[in-house]
């Protein structure tokens, strides 16, 4: 896993989306509803177990204009950390 562009120390603690468990699109449908409701800027932390998750939330980041900051796995679980992209930013 990767990442991509690290948080700021001054970011507040990013809100936490658990989507163990839940298969494909589920995480993704979840955390777009999520980030729809942020402000920009904000973080947002997927908890995942779905394996194409993975694909999944590159792909939607691409899509959307929002920042996969990181990415990794401890065991099963997948953890994605997502910037909600700035006002003004355009989607893709």
């Amino acid at each position: 896993m990767t990442t991509q562009d690290p948080p700021a120390a001054a970011d507040p603690a990013p809100l936490v989306l658990d989507a163990r468990g839940l298969a494909c699109p589920l995480p993704v449908l979840r955390a777009r509803k999520m980030l729809n409701r942020m402000e920009p800027g904000a973080l947002l932390e997927v908890l995942a177990t779905d394996p194409g998750s993975i694909k999944d939330f590159a792909a939607f980041c691409r899509h959307t204009g929002d920042v996969l900051v990181e990415s990794g796995q401890e065991g099963e679980v997948l953890r994605y950390l997502i910037r909600r992209r700035e006002a003004g930013a355009v989607k893709g």
